[in-house]
């Protein structure tokens, strides 16, 4: 019977070492967590600029390989144009409104 006591005892600090190492890393990265959202939706707001550029008029230098990412882009697309400040889709040719 001790045997199983002991057994347990280990599973449970087990346990309690890894909520606080999950409780310290919420923690820590905490503040870190805006930031990074920030960034990774002004990189995604570079990349769709650089997909529409062609469609703006604006020569793109690497249109063949994004054009093959359109399809992919299409369900954010009304997402960026409305953080850009357009109320409607800048292109004709796309109606997401």
């Amino acid at each position: 019977m001790q045997e199983e006591k002991q057994s347990a005892l280990p599973k449970n600090l087990r346990l309690v070492f890894r909520r606080i190492g999950d409780q310290l890393e919420a923690y820590y990265n905490g503040p870190y967590r805006s930031p990074l959202a920030r960034a990774e939706r002004d990189e995604e707001d570079l990349f769709m600029l650089l997909i529409y550029a062609e469609s703006l008029g604006i020569p793109n230098p690497v249109s063949f390989y994004t054009l093959e990412l359109q399809p992919q882009m299409l369900a954010r697309f009304h997402q960026w144009h409305q953080r850009m400040g357009m109320e409607r889709s800048p292109l004709d040719d796309m109606r997401c409104c």
